[in-house]
This record gives C-alpha cells, sequence and structure tokens, in this order.
C-alpha cells in the first residue's frame, strides 16, 4: 500500500460512504483498476479506513447523539428524544444479528470483486428507483413509530454483504415508510452510528490480530485523515442535496456503474 493509493481511497470512501452509491464497491472498483494486490495489508487498510467517516460522522451529529444518550435514561418512550432513542436501538437489531449470524456465510458469498460490485450496485439503484416512484414523502420523523424504525432496521441488514450501500438500502426503506427525503436521510444518519461502532470494534480486533498495523501505519493515518474530511462533507452536502432533489441521479448513477463492471468483467 503506497501512499497514492491510501489517498486515492481515502478520497473514495469518504465521499461514497454515505452518499447512495455504495463506498465498498467503488474501493474494489479502483483496487481492480489500479491493481492493488488483495493482500493482508490492503485488506487491513480497507477495514481500518473506513473508521474515517465513522469519525465524521460522530463529530457531524455529536449534539444530536449527545441529547439521546441523556434522554435515553429517562422513562422509556417518556419524551420525543427518549423515543427516537429507542427507536435507533430498534432499527440496529436487525443488521446486529444478522452480523452475527451471517458473517461467515456473506465472507465466502462472492469470490469475483467486480461481480460483487455490480450486484450491490444493481441493488441499490432498484431500491433507490423504487423508493422515489412509490414514496409519498408525506411524513416527517415526529410521526416514526417503533415499527417504523424495526423496517428501516430491516433494510439496513442488505448493508450486512460486501458492496451495498448503507444509505442506499435505509434512506429507501424509509421513503418506502412515507417519510420525505430530509427525515429518510437524517434517521439512516443517525441509525448508522451503532452498527458501524459494532462493525469497526470488531473488525479492528480482527486486523490487531493479524499483527500488520505497523507496516500500514503512514498509508492508514493519510487515507484515514482524508476519509474523515470528505466524510463529514459528503455528509453536508447529502443533507441539503435531498432537501431540494430527487435520488434519481444517484439510482442512474449505480446502474450505469453496474453496467460498466459487468462489461469490463467480460470484456
Amino acid at each position: 500500500m503506497n501512499l497514492f493509493n491510501a489517498i486515492l481511497l481515502g478520497i473514495v470512501e469518504g465521499l461514497a460512504e454515505f452518499i447512495p452509491v455504495s463506498s465498498t464497491a467503488h474501493m474494489l472498483i479502483v483496487q481492480k483498476i489500479l491493481n492493488i494486490p488483495a493482500d493482508n495489508g490492503v485488506f487491513a487498510f480497507l477495514i481500518l479506513v473506513q473508521i474515517g467517516p465513522l469519525v465524521a460522522l460522530l463529530f457531524y451529529f455529536w449534539k444530536d447523539y449527545w441529547a439521546l444518550i441523556q434522554a435515553f435514561f429517562a422513562r422509556p418512550f417518556s419524551t420525543p428524544e427518549n423515543r427516537m432513542a429507542w427507536y435507533i436501538i430498534i432499527a440496529s437489531i436487525p443488521a446486529g444479528l444478522a452480523g452475527l449470524l451471517l458473517k461467515d456465510a456473506v465472507q465466502n458469498l462472492f469470490q469475483n470483486p467486480l461481480m460483487e460490485a455490480a450486484i450491490r450496485l444493481f441493488t441499490a439503484a432498484i431500491l433507490l428507483f423504487l423508493a422515489e416512484w412509490l414514496g409519498k414523502r408525506t411524513r416527517t420523523l415526529a410521526s416514526i413509530t417503533w415499527l417504523d424504525s424495526l423496517i428501516i432496521g430491516l433494510f439496513q441488514v442488505l448493508a450486512v454483504f460486501p458492496g451495498s450501500s448503507r444509505s442506499g438500502s435505509t434512506i429507501p426503506g424509509g421513503m418506502l415508510r412515507q417519510f420525505d427525503r430530509p427525515s429518510a436521510t437524517r434517521f439512516s444518519f443517525l441509525m448508522a452510528a451503532p452498527v458501524m461502532l459494532a462493525a469497526g470494534a470488531y473488525e479492528t480486533l480482527s486486523v490487531l490480530k493479524m499483527h500488520i498495523l505497523g507496516s500500514i501505519l503512514g498509508p492508514l493515518a493519510v487515507g484515514f485523515v482524508v476519509a474523515a474530511i470528505l466524510g463529514w462533507l459528503s455528509i453536508r452536502w447529502l443533507i441539503t442535496y435531498v432537501s431540494h432533489h430527487s435520488l434519481n441521479l444517484f439510482a442512474i448513477y449505480c446502474a450505469i456503474v453496474a453496467a460498466l463492471c459487468v462489461v469490463f468483467l467480460f470484456v
């Protein structure tokens, strides 16, 4: 892993982690195009660089998370903030269980990075199109219920599969529950932290057991900082964008890139 590859992968991770286009799929594509070897060092880098956008998420919404943590210790469902804290917990349960039960099966499911990327990008494209087509966008987060959070959480299960887009699953999930785009996007971001924290901690422990962190520390530090900065900027940009635009642009983009992956794979 050289410095150029670290910066490029950090840019891809930071820009694509929260935008509904699948950061993992794009990193798989870049890895293939640049012939970056799939060794343990690169694997460790790809795992740990994803913590950068997580830090950006926590920093961007720190006031919200702090308010939710404080409200959590009140009587259950007694205040709007307490209810939201519980809804985020409920939404996190399906993906957490899926990650524990399906981890080994999922890791062995796909062997070809480009095909894996194509499948996940096509999935995101379909969900985004369906959300825009079927979603009435008449609700805000003030009307959210435990059933809404559970169903949106089930959409987050798709993110357990390699190359899937978390926001490309949960934002459409919210819109299919008739939430408007800003509300669906905000809940998608808020509910992402618990699962991302758990997955990040688990994967970090796995990497530490490999005893290779020292060999990638320099490139990792650079990629981490780049991914964190661009992750923060992408969150800010997407929240503004969805207030005035549909998600069809992302759906079209995902479909085109997925098709190019298939063409490149067979050509």
